[in-house]
């Protein structure tokens, strides 16, 4: 079955430790509703840095990755469908979803 890399943009931290534990909540409630095709639920991440021939860019460039998961899926449709509930979406942030293409 196909692997698809969700890529997660924007959002935003918890302010306070009980929004917290509801953002926590609401990613693990959407993995679980995901069961088995839940590859890897991948991790949040810092800061980045744009490599390029041309140089090194600071910050990520114009929309720096915030997390990624790697999920199964018949198809990207399929991939979509299951992006569409996640929790990043409720806080102004945006899934990108890529087929990760066996070589």
């Amino acid at each position: 079955m196909p692997k698809f890399v969700f890529a997660y943009h924007g959002g935003k931290m918890p302010e306070t430790p009980e929004e917290g534990a509801k953002v926590m909540k609401a990613w693990t409630d959407w993995f679980a509703g995901m069961g088995s095709a839940v590859v890897d639920g991948g991790n949040p991440v810092g800061p980045s840095q744009t490599v390029s021939a041309s140089g090194v860019a600071p910050n990520g460039g114009a929309n720096p990755l915030s997390g990624y998961s790697l999920v199964n899926a018949a198809s990207i449709d399929k991939a979509v469908a299951m992006a569409k509930g996640c929790p990043i979406l409720e806080v102004g942030g945006s899934v990108e979803v890529a087929e990760a293409m066996d070589m």
